[in-house]
């Protein structure tokens, strides 16, 4: 049965994930305020009894905590300014909690402009898909005021675990550090899953064999069903792998850290959008590999 409780919560930005957290969110009993640009990808969620809000600022205003998922910095900036956008919208004791992944640069200038109004703001990105959501597994890393985080630490156990990782912008250092290694996996698998079927070998034999070997990670076991038949709809597209690889090399070029592995995925991950996989999970890195060399028989596919 849903709990009751008083803290209310806003959502900005309810696509797949924002939307599956609100869900979450009110099957748990929390009010909940929200907005989407376009909000018949919201109706779903009102007819659950989501409250709607025309503006981010009206969701800001309305709630106690205030949750953004969106896909980059400049939506987040969009978001936030501007007489509707949720800065407007936030007084003292609010806090903004942007579970988005975006750059750490960003973020930290953003928290500052929230310190202003008297509120406080929490990186907070996750780890994990849809189906981590709904199943309130998701990994999130937060990144800001420990008083703010000790508040809504109980909030975010309804997605996941969270765990505090230090100031502003290093919840979002850690997510790209992770995501680094979700991307680098996936390209490493689908070159050694590509070997083996030009080998000869039985495609899905060796699927189920290599995921079950040392390296089948939770993250390869999981997307096994997509590589061998990728599905049109996306846990985590590649436009949005991209992007997250991107920031990390950004965010490594400012630290001084090489990331060669993370450059080859960079590559990696244009050409499968080259092929048209942008939109297409992650798992088709396998296909855009299968599409540079081409069928056995010399044919492109």
């Amino acid at each position: 049965m849903p709990t009751t409780t008083a803290t209310r919560i806003g959502f900005v930005g309810l696509g797949h994930m924002g939307g599956t957290m609100a869900a979450r969110f009110l099957t748990a009993g929390y009010p909940v305020y929200g907005e989407e640009r376009n909000r018949a990808h919201a109706q779903g969620l009102v007819d659950e009894g989501l409250q709607w809000r025309g503006t981010p600022r009206e969701v800001a205003e309305a709630a106690d905590i205030l949750f953004t998922s969106v896909p980059d910095d400049g939506v987040l900036e969009t978001v936030a300014a501007g007489p509707d956008g949720a800065l407007a919208g936030l007084a003292a004791e609010k806090i903004w909690v942007d579970v988005s992944t975006v750059s750490p640069r960003a973020s930290r200038a953003l928290a500052e402009r929230v310190r202003a109004r008297g509120a406080a703001m929490l990186d907070a990105p996750v780890s994990g898909s849809v189906p981590q959501v709904q199943a309130g597994t998701l990994t999130i890393m937060v990144g800001g005021d420990e008083e703010a985080y000790a508040r809504v630490e109980p909030i975010l156990r309804e997605l996941g675990t969270p765990t505090r990782i230090g100031e502003n912008g290093q919840g979002l250092i850690l997510k790209l550090a992770i995501n680094i290694s979700l991307a680098v996996q996936m390209l490493a698998f689908a070159e050694g899953l590509l070997l083996a079927e030009r080998g000869g070998i039985d495609l899905a034999a060796a699927a189920k064999v290599m995921t079950e070997s040392p390296i089948g990670s939770p993250m390869l076991k999981a997307r096994l069903p997509l590589i061998l038949d990728l599905p049109d709809e996306a846990w985590f597209d590649i436009g949005l792998m991209q992007k997250d690889i991107v920031l990390a090399l950004e965010a490594a070029r400012e630290l001084r850290v090489p990331l060669p592995s993370a450059a080859v995925a960079d590559e990696m991950l244009t050409l499968a959008r080259a092929h048209g996989h942008e939109h297409h999970d992650l798992a088709a890195l396998f296909q855009a590999l299968r599409q540079l060399v081409g069928e056995p028989n010399g044919a492109t596919t």
